[in-house]
């Protein structure tokens, strides 16, 4: 079995460089398909969240894995419902029993709401100092966002967890997070399959053959490259398999200059910078107009770079 690197935290801790992502696995029978398949396969990083709403899937399934719990890695983010001090502390206590765990390994705030962030922070503070997360960070943070953190964060996160991939490099981001000591989680490191529009794109093309690779891979192996935490997901046990397999060559100091060429600043997911929850919208009927609308123009706008 493949010997998974670490990616050594802020807080000293060693996270495994790969893990499961589970965005939008909602069936069981199709979660514990992936999840045993994972296991197998050598994965013992899991990637969920309140929003995911498969908690209680995954704990569950490490629970008859066999797997004892320090042999697993398993992360959690707060969903923006569950903001504020209070909330996030109780909603924390209920993802505990989903999970059948005493403790998380890693704990996110899921995303940037503005005008709940420093309470959000604090409950997560004080988890942390109670041992109930080990490693405590956050996700879709910016630049500016992880600034302002040290007006008010007595522990800073270990980790940023961000979309990012070969066509959304975001180097600055990158920068700040290294000079932080900051270690940036990549999640939708294929870019939600926008790799098949590009697998006819001679740069991946050849970089791929070159190493009897598929392009997917290519685009893991590069994140590996950069020393990025990567959360492919897949409920497919053959491109889970596919997935894992990137340890096994480097790209070269040309292949990586050539992968460099492609950054389209395509974004797949929300970008933090311009969505309605970074200025705090409340999850009501209008907020919830406002994101579908976000979210339609979101779309309208990935085809348009794609046909670039």
């Amino acid at each position: 079995m493949t010997k998974v690197p670490t990616i050594k935290l802020n807080d000293d801790r060693e996270i495994p460089q790969i893990g499961l992502g589970l965005w939008m696995v909602k069936d069981k029978a199709e979660f514990d398909r992936a999840f045993d398949a994972a296991v197998e396969t050598g994965y013992r990083h899991f990637d969920s969240a309140q929003a995911y709403d498969n908690e209680q899937f995954l704990g569950a399934a490490w629970q008859k894995s066999g797997l004892k719990r320090d042999e697993i890695w398993l992360t959690t983010k707060i969903n923006i419902a569950n903001f504020g001090h209070d909330k996030t502390l109780k909603s924390f206590d209920e993802s505990l029993k989903k999970l059948q765990t005493e403790y998380v390994d890693l704990l996110l705030l899921h995303f940037p709401m503005k005008n709940k962030l420093r309470d959000s922070w604090k409950a997560l503070e004080e988890i942390h100092a109670a041992g109930k997360a080990k490693s405590i960070g956050v996700s879709n943070y910016t630049i500016d966002q992880l600034r302002d953190m040290k007006t008010y964060a007595k522990t800073m996160p270990a980790v940023n967890q961000v979309e990012l991939h070969v066509f959304l490099q975001q180097p600055e981001l990158l920068q700040y997070c290294k000079e932080n000591n900051i270690a940036v989680e990549a999640y939708s490191p294929l870019a939600h399959g926008a790799v098949i529009a590009f697998q006819d794109n001679d740069v991946m093309k050849n970089i791929a053959g070159k190493y009897s690779k598929t392009p997917a891979q290519i685009m893991l192996r590069w994140c590996v490259e950069k020393d990025l935490i990567i959360l492919p997901k897949s409920v497919t046990p053959s491109r889970i398999r596919e997935n894992f397999d990137v340890f096994d060559f480097s790209l070269d100091k040309d292949d990586m200059a050539q992968l460099a060429e492609l950054d389209k600043n395509l974004r797949t997911c929300w970008d933090p910078t311009t969505s309605p929850m970074s200025d705090g919208v409340k999850l009501s009927l209008k907020g919830a107009t406002e994101l579908a609308k976000f979210g339609a123009q979101h779309v309208r706008d990935i085809k348009k770079v794609l046909k670039k």
